[in-house]
């Protein structure tokens, strides 16, 4: 690759962006690359004119869900490869089930924020693979501007003092993916609760309880399977064609 392709790239990959490497594989100037950014700026390489908006807008589509494929305008095919840093995990409750979530979710390339205002519960040697621990109060470790689309969100503290503060933060959030831990009836009295402090059901909604895909699991290790599972389903399940102007080319 020329015209800045490798060095553009790898500045995206180091500043922790998305982007895209687009190839003309079939057409008007076959082999032509070009570096798309998060922003949908074209950083490198060049994009053919009369389809440089509707390339530019699949990009930025692609980078969101994270996905790489052909796309074929016409007679123009292009392969768009996406670049995607790793997702992060936020765990608020350093109960036994945050341990091995964080386990699991390493292993799976997440990156892995742990908080709690307990001191004693939240320590390296409890969570030896976390990325961060942040000792605090919700206010104290997050803000709205915490999360993005590539944030997921896991809430197991069991106590109302440390969770009801995060809904604020969360909820208007641009997370992925927001779960909380408790049965039924405390999945019902929380949205009560939230309701009742001027939340819509829409924002309500949005909170994944009780926590998990319901695949009978009983140890803390399959309970955190079981929350990884339906936050990869909340990753990844989406009609990929959705809002895409090319086509896509099934090789």
């Amino acid at each position: 690759m020329s015209d800045g392709i490798v060095e553009s790239t790898a500045s995206l990959a180091e500043t922790d962006r998305r982007g895209a490497v687009t190839t003309i594989i079939v057409g008007e100037g076959a082999g032509t690359k070009a570096v798309i950014d998060d922003t949908g700026g074209v950083v490198a390489g060049a994009l053919p004119g009369p389809l440089a908006a509707s390339i530019t807008k699949d990009a930025l589509a692609l980078m969101s869900r994270e996905r790489s494929v052909t796309l074929s305008y016409a007679d123009t095919e292009v392969f768009f490869e996406v670049m995607s840093p790793r997702p992060s995990l936020f765990v608020f409750g350093a109960v036994h089930i945050a341990q091995e979530l964080v386990q699991h979710a390493v292993l799976l390339g997440f990156k892995t924020i742990v908080a709690d205002p307990r001191p004693a519960f939240l320590t390296p040697e409890r969570f030896p693979e976390a990325d961060e621990i942040r000792v605090g109060w919700p206010g104290d470790v997050c803000d709205v501007d915490s999360f993005d689309d590539r944030s997921f969100i896991v809430v197991l503290s069991h106590d109302r003092r440390f969770e009801d503060p995060l809904w604020p933060i969360v909820l208007p959030s641009a997370a992925r993916y927001i779960g909380a831990m408790g049965s039924r009836g405390t999945t019902r009295k929380r949205a009560e609760r939230l309701l009742a402090d001027g939340f819509s059901d829409e924002d309500i909604a949005r909170i994944h309880g009780p926590i998990g895909l319901d695949i009978g699991s009983r140890s803390a290790g399959e309970t955190a399977v079981a929350i990884l599972g339906e936050m990869i389903s909340q990753r990844y399940l989406h009609d990929e064609t959705v809002g895409l102007v090319g086509v896509p080319v099934r090789l």
